[in-house]
């Protein structure tokens, strides 16, 4: 999605990225990024946490309205449900039976 938000810049069509990748994005060099610390796949916010979820395409919205220099980023203050999910996340576990 970097390389295609830097496409659409280059035709003047603004854009924001929504991500948890930050060390990617900003290497692409997109304009506008909306950092979330969220796990991947999850950009906007938790499930079903609709306040975190409409916060963070806010932000995103002002983020179009105000930003002013390239290759702006700005962290989203939303934070996961527990700071545990890093130890956990996309790991596979005993119970798996595949």
């Amino acid at each position: 999605m970097s390389l295609v938000a830097r496409r659409l810049e280059s035709a003047g069509i603004p854009t924001v990225i929504i991500g948890s990748a930050r060390d990617i994005v900003e290497e692409v060099a997109v304009a506008r990024f909306l950092f979330t610390d969220l796990p991947l796949g999850n950009p906007c916010g938790p499930p079903n946490d609709r306040h975190a979820q409409l916060d963070n395409v806010t932000m995103a919205i002002q983020m179009l309205e105000s930003t002013v220099a390239s290759r702006t980023t700005v962290q989203a203050p939303v934070r996961w449900v527990d700071d545990q999910w890093r130890e956990t996340f996309m790991k596979p576990h005993d119970s798996a039976n595949i």
